[in-house]
Formats: C-alpha cells, sequence, structure tokens
C-alpha cells in the first residue's frame, strides 16, 4: 500500500514514527509524500496544548476530504478519541502503546492486542537526526500536563535495546542521536538504572555522530546529578540541556505538582555551568497559570533575567482535558496571557541577542547536517546552530571561527 505520514508533538511522537516506519517497510509497503498518491492516511497527534489541538482538528478535516482510510496515532487517541471520531467517524485510532499493530490494521481494519513481549523491531528513521525513546511514560503528574494520561506511567527500555536503535540509526547514516523520553532524567528510576550510566554506555558506540539529551525534569535531574554531569564530558554528547522551570514561584510550582523549588533549579544550572562554561540552557516557562498574580509573573522575569537561558519556550496556560488545573479558580483572563506573552518574549529576545554576542570571536567544532538555500548548517559542541556559507559536506565535523551573530544563530567561517 501507499501511506502518507504526518508527524505533529514532540520527539516520542517522531520516534514512534520510525518504529511504524520501520514497520511499513519490513512489509514492502511504500511511504509517499502526497496525500493524493497514498491509499492511506496516518496522522501522528499531538494535543499538549489548546492551538496544538485545534491544528490536529484541522489536519483531520483535510484527511477527511479526501476520502481514504484514515489511521490516527500519537496522544490524542489514547485521551480524545470522541473528539476524533466527531470529526472523522470512520478513522482508526491506534494509541501509543498499539503502534507495533500497525500491519494488522492496514491488512484488516482492526487488530488483536497480545500480551507477550513484541518480536523487536527494526526503525527507519527518515532524517539524520535519529529520535531514540529512551522510556515511556511519565512517574509524575504534573496538573496542566495531558500527556501523563496519554502514554502511562514510566517504563524505562533496556541499555541494550537503546543502543540496539542507535546502532541501527548509524547504520542509517544518521549523525544525530537525539535521546527522547517525557522526563530522561528519570530513566532507570523503574529498573535500578540511571541516565549517567546509560549516556557512558551508549556513547561507546563507534561513529562519527552527537548525542542531544532531552528534557529532564528538576527534580529527577538534581537525584543523580553528578553522575549526569560527569558522563556529559563525552565529546560526543552536546552541552546542551533542556531544564524546564516552568515558574519563577515556588506556589505556582506547588499548584503545577512539580516537585522542585526555584532554588534547585538554580542549583542544577549552577553545577551544569561550572563544569561546563559554554553549555546552552533551554527552558520553558507557561504564563498565566490558575493563580498567577503579577507579582508571581514578575518572579518568573526576574528569574529569567538572572539564569539567562540560550533558548526560551514560553507557552501561555491552556487548560486541558482531564488535568486537575482545567477545574482550579482564578484562572487568568486572555489579554492577560498575551500580554505576559509578549513582555516575557521581548526580555527572552534581547538576552539571547547578547548571550549569542558573547560568542563571536569563540572557535567551534560544527557538526554540518543540512544545506539550506545555498547555506550550511550545523551544530557546535554546545548545539549551537551555526550557518557556514563556504562549501563543506554533510556530515563533516569543522573548525569554524564565529564571525557574526542573531537571536537564533551563529555565523561561522573555516579555520
Amino acid at each position: 500500500m501507499n501511506i502518507y505520514i504526518e508527524t505533529y508533538g514532540c520527539t516520542a511522537n517522531k520516534s514512534d514514527e520510525s518504529t511504524i516506519l520501520g514497520i511499513l517497510q519490513k512489509d514492502k509497503h511504500k511511504i509517499v509524500d502526497k496525500i493524493d498518491d497514498a491509499d492511506v492516511l496516518l496522522l501522528l497527534t499531538c494535543t499538549v496544548i489548546g492551538t496544538t489541538e485545534q491544528r490536529m482538528l484541522s489536519r483531520l478535516r483535510v484527511f477527511k476530504k479526501a476520502g481514504k482510510k484514515i489511521i490516527v496515532s500519537g496522544c490524542m487517541p489514547k485521551v480524545q478519541a470522541d473528539l476524533i471520531k466527531s470529526i472523522v467517524p470512520k478513522s482508526i485510532l491506534l494509541p501509543p502503546d498499539e503502534i507495533i499493530f500497525i500491519n494488522q490494521i492496514l491488512k484488516e481494519n482492526e487488530y488483536v492486542k497480545i500480551d507477550k513481549k513484541t518480536e523487536k523491531t527494526t526503525k527507519y528513521f527518515r532524517d539524520k537526526s535519529a529520535p531514540i525513546s529512551i522510556a515511556k511514560g511519565c512517574m509524575f503528574s504534573c496538573t496542566y500536563c495531558i500527556t501523563h494520561f496519554a502514554r502511562g506511567n514510566l517504563k524505562s527500555f533496556s541499555q541494550e535495546e537503546i543502543i540496539s536503535d542507535v546502532k541501527q540509526a548509524l547504520k542509517q547514516g544518521c549523525m544525530e542521536i537525539f535521546l527522547t523520553a517525557q522526563d530522561t532524567a528519570s530513566y532507570g528510576f523503574d529498573s535500578n538504572d540511571n541516565l549517567g550510566t546509560l549516556l557512558e554506555n551508549v556513547c561507546k558506540t563507534k561513529g562519527n555522530y552527537r548525542i542531544r539529551v532531552g528534557m529532564m525534569n528538576p527534580y529527577t535531574a538534581q537525584k543523580n546529578i553528578e553522575s549526569i554531569i560527569n558522563a556529559y564530558n563525552h565529546e560526543k554528547i552536546y552541552k546542551f540541556i533542556h531544564l524546564p522551570v516552568q515558574s519563577g514561584d515556588n506556589d505556582i510550582l506547588k499548584q503545577m505538582n512539580r516537585k522542585y523549588s526555584v532554588t534547585d533549579f538554580k542549583k542544577i544550572v549552577k553545577a551544569f555551568r561550572n563544569k561546563y562554561e559554554n553549555i546552552t540552557l533551554s527552558t520553558d516557562v507557561i504564563v498565566g497559570f490558575p493563580g498567577e498574580s503579577e507579582e508571581k509573573f514578575e518572579k518568573s522575569i526576574k528569574l529569567i533575567k538572572k539564569i539567562k537561558p540560550d533558548i526560551l519556550n514560553i507557552t501561555r496556560f491552556s487548560p486541558r482535558p482531564l488535568t486537575k488545573a482545567k477545574t482550579m479558580k482564578d484562572r487568568i483572563p486572555t489579554d492577560a496571557l498575551k500580554q505576559r506573552s509578549r513582555r516575557l518574549s521581548k526580555i527572552y529576545t534581547e538576552i539571547s541577542k547578547q548571550i549569542n554576542k558573547n560568542h563571536v570571536g569563540k572557535e567551534y567544532r560544527v557538526l554540518v547536517t543540512k544545506n539550506e538555500n545555498n547555506e550550511f548548517i550545523g551544530r557546535s559542541e554546545n548545539y549551537k546552530p551555526v550557518k557556514i556559507k563556504e562549501k563543506v559536506k554533510i556530515g563533516e565535523i569543522i573548525s569554524v571561527k564565529i564571525i557574526d551573530s542573531s537571536s537564533i544563530h551563529l555565523v561561522g567561517k573555516l579555520i
């Protein structure tokens, strides 16, 4: 069959896509680039916030007009099945835990769940960057998060399985390995293992590649902080951390059920920066969580100004089905949400400009990953995007001197 796939959301969804692609290719199905060329349409959905949910529904309406078999995977089938069916009544729902049954669905329009361990699948990665899940589910239940309901409790995958996936990706020509989970720092909490040991063992795999470690919850990161920081010393690991703080106010963090304090967050950032001076810090802030007064929002502003993150993901609070936050009182008006978001964005843009400007004159080793509009783009050791106007080869690791910058990237010249 000819199959068209669209994938949205986090790297966990992209990792699921690679599993699906591996299964489909093994059974000789063809992946096509256009809806019109397909027999089957597959949508891997995200529903983390309301605007994303609306985009998924819009894509479902487009799919429905094509008049073809539609399979819906990702997070929505588990938590919003009725909503999907209201748009496409005849769609087939395939939650994340059941993607291994994709071939049964294609053959019979249904599948039979089995309890025994499924045969190991060979993943297929579309791009040079390979998203590889190290765990599924989460050991927390943040009050605003619907993803926990979609992906369940934490289940760490074995190191052998993860390393096997890494080797598959490298064999297929991938140059970047994105180790992903809802919380990578939780890895091994259910299996007497830990992220630091995993990173050390993955790095033993031979090849010309780099590893990006995915999002870490500050609560679990501090549990194994020394082990994780030491593992980062390996040259294959990007000096990059994604450590979402979500709020600069401790009362709001308690309402979110985040289980750490602002001080805990700052200690982790300091520990990484003490060891790796130029490490890239990415963090997240939710503005307008119920009960976030102007005074509490100012604490988030103060925190961002103090820690100066390289990357800041700003999300306006969006009440999600099934979550405790959906029923919380003291909701913030939409106009205030927009105003706070704009204000924080403006502050962050100025911080980012200055941070990147400070890299001018420095020298880095850059892994070239793509060519866009006759400009080569790569990533430095600390995961900074670097543009190179000279002709280089994708997959090379080259030495450059940073000669210019913007708020979103650096410009390098070969040395």
